[in-house]
């Protein structure tokens, strides 16, 4: 039987080509995007190679939207394999430096309601679905920025990079994954945590050393995972990253 896959985000960037990379071992991807022109250009772009992608407008911030994806999934397909939670927003005003004194509170608010309670009500709407495939995957897109271990790591690259709001969604983004990990711990479910990596795309900016491609291995790999692979953890290129 086909493999049901929902990628969140995915008109763009590390989305686009974790949708790409997943179509490309012949599952059927569900492109969610909440810009419904540039959700059906990239739905078009990929069909276009051949690949089995449809998208679904879906903003995670946006309740009926999860709702009437739910119903899809369930309706049409009757399961849910693989769940990508890649959707999220930068709004900090600058990576470089510490705001946490300054950050408005609209600006922590709008970020959590994407990065983390957008997610988290996603993923709670869907994990029926997701209980019914043999080998239900969870993969949560997140960031070295939300890593504790990086940032009192004074020797680490990314440790003057303090975005408040963004690094913070991502902190709660990771507890989630172990939570739901540990809540899954009985069934065939596998839920992950992963960091792309210092990309090219409207978050990680022209200056990233990595392409999308190279961002969208890392949660391709996790959502392949086959029953001896882990769960609850945190990586990138299959190297365990510092909670």
């Amino acid at each position: 039987m086909t493999k049901i896959a929902l990628v969140t985000g995915g008109n763009k960037g590390i989305g686009f080509e974790t949708v790409k990379q997943l179509a490309q071992q012949n599952i059927k991807v569900l492109l969610g995007a909440r810009n419904e022109t540039e959700g059906k250009k990239a739905e078009e772009t990929l069909r276009a190679e051949s690949l089995d992608v449809t998208f679904i407008k879906l903003d995670i911030s946006n309740s009926d939207d999860i709702e009437n994806t739910k119903n899809l999934i369930e309706n049409q397909f009757g399961k849910l394999d693989i769940l990508i939670n890649n959707a999220a927003v930068f709004l900090d005003n600058a990576w470089f430096g510490n705001n946490t004194e300054t950050v408005p509170l609209k600006t922590l608010r709008d970020t959590f309601d994407i990065n983390y309670f957008g997610t988290v009500e996603l993923t709670q709407s869907l994990l029926p679905a997701i209980r019914k495939s043999e080998a239900g995957r969870i993969v949560n897109i997140s960031s070295l920025s939300g890593s504790f271990g990086v940032h009192l790591d004074e020797t680490h690259w990314l440790y003057p990079l303090k975005p408040y709001a963004y690094s913070a969604s991502k902190t709660a983004l990771n507890q989630f994954t172990v939570f739901l990990a540990n809540a899954l711990a009985d069934t065939k479910i596998k839920v992950n945590a992963v960091s792309p990596g210092w990309v090219k795309t409207s978050i990680g900016s022209d200056q990233a050393p990595l392409t999308p491609e190279d961002g969208a291995k890392s949660g391709v790999a996790l959502a392949l995972l086959d029953e001896n692979g882990p769960t609850g953890t945190f990586s990138q290129d299959g190297e365990t990253l510092p909670w």
